[in-house]
């Protein structure tokens, strides 16, 4: 694999080296993900069971409410980042070639640096909070009351000429906002498990390896975009498998992209 060194020259933060890696290196993190999952398959599908029954649960609770269902069923992209550290935590012991692992030592990566990786989980909960309120206003101001009355929510009703503005406007903010939070969490996550760096840290290095990686990061994104679709379209089942292996997946993404300590 041929990878470029890129050093950020910052004078107010110490930032660690990244990769320039080609545009389809994405593909190898999923076939290296792939090997994590099928070495320690049972905690992941475990993990990976636990994360799509609460998927369908949330969303099912929430079906008889419109703007909820959406917001929730969009937001899970903003938050998995942060209920993915399981699967990061698994492929950081499997790197010890620790390969029979108890869930208690799976997580063991957290604890070094758990403030900054709670920190960074309320930052994502507050950024669902927002997209929730966008969400709120969006459908409030666009959608025709036969949309929002009561009654089990579809989103086949959402596909007809007469919504057409408020999906451009919905995929606009939602698509928006999702960018954002990608930007800020491909690597930050593994980063603070992997050392003790701060949010802060964190995230500026995971900007400058989408700034200096964007042809693999929109790959990258895609890829994440298609199969968690296909995961939720599948009424979560498909999320059992997905979920951990893109989870296990994003740890080899760091550890391609950011220089070792």
């Amino acid at each position: 694999m041929n990878r470029t060194a890129v050093c950020p020259n910052s004078p107010h933060i110490a930032l660690p080296c990244v990769y320039r890696v080609s545009w389809h290196q994405p593909f190898a993190w999923l076939r290296s993900g792939f090997m994590d999952f099928a070495r320690n398959w049972m905690l992941s599908i475990s993990l990976g069971m636990v994360f799509s029954l609460f998927g369908y649960a949330v969303v099912s609770h929430f079906l008889y409410k419109s703007h909820l269902a959406m917001a929730l069923t969009a937001g899970f992209l903003l938050i998995a980042p942060f209920l993915a550290i399981g699967f990061y935590g698994i492929s950081c012991k499997l790197e010890d070639k620790q390969a029979n692992q108890e869930e208690d030592k799976a997580f063991s990566c957290i604890r070094n640096n758990a403030a900054s990786i709670g920190l960074f989980g309320l930052l994502l909960a507050f950024i669902l909070s927002g997209w929730e309120r966008i969400s709120a206003i969006l459908v409030a101001l666009m959608l025709q009351g036969d949309v929002v009355s009561l009654g089990p929510f579809s989103f086949n009703v959402l596909w007809v000429s007469e919504h057409w503005r408020f999906m451009v406007s919905y995929v606009g903010f939602g698509a928006a906002l999702a960018a954002l939070v990608f930007a800020m969490s491909v690597i930050s996550l593994p980063m603070m498990m992997d050392r003790k760096v701060d949010v802060v840290t964190a995230v500026m290095t995971s900007l400058v390896v989408v700034r200096q990686n964007l042809p693999a990061m929109l790959v990258w994104a895609a890829l994440i975009v298609a199969l968690s679709a296909v995961g939720i379209a599948t009424l979560f089942i498909g999320m059992i498998v997905i979920f951990p292996l893109l989870g296990h997946a994003s740890w080899h993404a760091y550890r391609d992209l950011v220089e070792a300590e």
